[in-house]
């Protein structure tokens, strides 16, 4: 049994333990870096329904938001963003920016049964928003202009469409 005991106080404790907490807080600081780059600068999400048809896939895209952009106020009319839902603040949901502040918009009440249009001003610290789809879209012409502060970020590239992936990745 002497042996044994020698041998384990010939290992070298302090260097493992050492090396053992290096990698750790290289591992801890690795996690902090790509938690700041997604909520803060850039993430990947998943986006589906036919709200945005054409412009997104029925069955959902993977797309790249830009987090910067929203927050140097770089949105503009055209740019699809990422938003909290004014309905289910549980919701993400992507759609298109009509107006911004003080802009006029002009929009059709119900598209599929009258041409009434409505033409309203956008709110201070608001912008209309409006899905692709007209038929098959809550957006602005429901639930009116959106707080600025509910956008979360800034489409600007479709990544993936989800249904080409291949099965073994969806699991």
């Amino acid at each position: 049994m002497s042996g044994f005991f020698r041998r384990l106080a010939g290992i070298p404790w302090r260097d493992i333990a050492g090396d053992a907490l290096s990698r750790t807080f290289l591992c801890v600081k690795a996690f902090c870096v790509v938690h700041v780059i997604d909520h803060h600068v850039l993430s990947l999400s998943h986006v589906r329904g036919p709200s945005m048809l054409p412009a997104m896939n029925l069955a959902g895209d993977v797309v790249a938001v830009d987090k910067l952009s929203v927050r140097f106020g770089k949105v503009e009319p055209g740019d699809i963003v990422l938003l909290i839902s004014p309905e289910d603040p549980r919701k993400l949901v992507a759609k298109r920016v009509h107006g911004l502040e003080g802009e006029t918009v002009s929009y059709f009440v119900d598209p599929g049964n009258s041409s009434a249009s409505k033409t309203v001003v956008v709110p201070q610290g608001h912008v209309w928003v409006q899905g692709d789809n007209p038929y098959a879209s809550r957006d602005s012409r429901q639930f009116g202009p959106v707080p600025y502060g509910l956008i979360t970020g800034k489409i600007f590239c479709r990544v993936r469409q989800l249904f080409s992936l291949p099965l073994h990745s969806l699991i």
